[in-house]
């Protein structure tokens, strides 16, 4: 996958800050640990000193096993008497060492010319949050939601939104924590107001913490990203591949975006391919299932209703009654 400079540039910037807490840290505990044990800078010193002395005995080109034989031993020994030194005050080896978070490449990024694993999460975490940037809305929790705005009187239906509110929010709640990147894709529906997009980000923040990896966008703004990267002379069009791949998209305000036919064709080569790979996609929108149907073709609108999980939200604005309850009090 490609990506641009900028984002291999924020990627280099993170590793090397990687690379220096390490070394920081590490600096610390020896001398912390040469403090409080004398001897074990001693020993150190010994270790580099057999080093040096095996090096310059292979370099001379005599007979040297013998030598080497010696050498060997007394790295043992040194080794085996700072193991102990270290146990029995409460330490190990490895304490001595920089500890790395990609202990694969040291936090280089690459191993023997070949990019890490840990490289490529980096650089699609950080696309990621680039593209995720775009929204003015922080991340909602769970625990931040609040069913009590929602009325606990029947609507004209005989539902209750309290009740239906309840089962949506538990559902969301198991969804987020049995997250795995095969689950099915959910289609939410209802006004304004209602808690599609508080739950889908309640639901994005779970997620996230679980180390996958998720896009969150609003359909007008995604749209205008899209169109801008397709007609420009770069051919790449890096926001529609990730997009298309991330492991959870979320598509807020769907059919709020201004209608065009390059709009239309986007969303639907979008929804479709992601149900095509089976990826799960979170759809919100204040249409119904018919002002879908007429806005995106009633081929996908089925094909969503068939394979996403549909939740209708039902009752009052919730900032409508928040302003009413505020009201009151004066």
């Amino acid at each position: 996958m490609g990506y641009s400079r900028e984002i291999y540039e924020k990627a280099g910037e993170v590793l090397s800050k990687r690379r220096q807490k390490a070394f920081y840290d590490a600096e610390h505990r020896r001398d912390k640990i040469y403090k409080e044990i004398p001897r074990v800078r001693e020993i150190e010193q010994l270790l580099t000193h057999t080093g040096l002395a095996a090096a310059k005995a292979v370099i001379s080109g005599s007979d040297t096993r013998t030598e080497l034989t010696r050498l060997r031993d007394e790295n043992l020994k040194l080794q085996g008497e700072l193991k102990v030194i270290l146990n029995s005050r409460g330490y190990r080896p490895e304490d001595l060492e920089e500890h790395y978070k990609c202990p694969m490449c040291r936090d280089k990024g690459y191993n023997d010319g070949i990019m890490c694993v840990c490289m490529k999460k980096l650089l699609r975490d950080i696309a990621f949050s680039e593209l995720n940037s775009l929204s003015p809305l922080s991340l909602s929790s769970f625990d931040s939601f609040s069913l009590k705005y929602y009325s606990d009187s029947p609507d004209k239906n005989g539902n209750v939104p309290r009740t239906r509110l309840e089962k949506i929010f538990n559902f969301c709640q198991d969804y987020a924590e049995n997250f795995n990147g095969l689950n099915k894709s959910i289609l939410m529906e209802g006004g304004t107001g209602l808690g599609k997009t508080h739950l889908s980000l309640a639901i994005a923040r779970r997620v996230i913490e679980k180390g996958f990896g998720v896009i969150y966008c609003s359909a007008p703004n995604i749209l205008s990203v899209l169109e801008k990267e397709h007609f420009s002379r770069d051919s790449d069009r890096p926001t529609l591949r990730h997009l298309e791949q991330c492991d959870l998209l979320i598509l807020d305000d769907l059919g709020t975006e201004f209608s065009t036919h390059f709009t239309t064709t986007s969303i639907y080569n979008l929804i479709n391919t992601r149900m095509s790979r089976e990826k799960p996609t979170i759809v919100n929108t204040n249409l119904s299932l018919y002002e879908l149907k007429k806005n995106y073709t009633e081929r996908l609108v089925s094909r969503m209703i068939g394979e996403h999980i549909y939740l209708e939200f039902i009752g009052e604005d919730v900032r409508i009654v928040k302003r009413k309850e505020n009201s009151s009090r004066f």
